[in-house]
């Protein structure tokens, strides 16, 4: 099974790639997500409850990272296990692009299952799995666009201050602001910065289908 498309986020692009990195955001974003954990700097596992039809699945997935050239594109690949119900594998290219502030994200996933879930029928798993990709970028442009709405304000007011410990301060408050915004946005480590960013794509489009 192939899948593509392309998702257009209010955003520039650094700012859609520091969300792909925050394991909140993208643990809040994807339908069904209760764990993403880091095995290695290039692996991750996660697992994911998810229900297509009849059929309705706790996976527990594997995924690999390659050819990454951040912030602009990678390629994951994975392979995800869901007991009875079956099994998933698959692998993705990603590529982001921005343009006046808006990013564009443009995927292209093929992916391969078994066990219960290929009985289903192809057109079942395709329709479950757009709508699962759209609940996932209409959740997470809602938390980015709020992330780069704060980090535009906060660049203006610094841009605006004259005084060097003024500048401090803010710059202080705006960490801080971060931090501890009930949107649970944290500041992402530049270790999992490939890792996560494959996360979300991978288990919506390959492991869980």
């Amino acid at each position: 099974m192939e899948i593509s498309g392309e998702f257009h986020i209010p955003a520039n692009k650094k700012t859609v790639w520091d969300g792909l990195n925050n394991p909140e955001i993208l643990k809040n974003s994807l339908p069904g997500c209760e764990q993403l954990e880091k095995i290695s700097d290039t692996e991750f596992t996660a697992v994911v409850t998810t229900k297509l039809g009849p059929v309705k699945a706790k996976f527990t997935a594997k995924v690999t990272l390659s050819q990454l050239d951040p912030p602009n594109s990678y390629t994951i690949s994975g392979e995800g296990q869901g007991g009875a119900a079956g099994f998933a594998s698959g692998s993705a290219e990603v590529f982001l692009k921005d343009t006046d502030n808006i990013t564009t994200l443009e995927y292209k996933a093929q992916a391969n299952v078994g066990g219960k879930i290929a009985q289903i029928g192809s057109r079942l798993i395709d329709s479950t799995a757009k709508k699962l990709a759209n609940e996932f970028f209409s959740k997470f442009s809602e938390l980015v666009s709020i992330e780069f709405a704060q980090e535009s304000h906060d660049s203006n007011e610094y841009q605006e201050t004259d005084k060097p410990e003024e500048k401090v301060k803010q710059r202080t408050n705006t960490k801080s602001k971060i931090k501890d915004s009930n949107t649970n946005f944290l500041i992402p480590s530049k270790i999992w910065a490939p890792i996560i960013c494959a996360a979300a794509i991978a288990l919506i489009l390959g492991l869980v289908f």
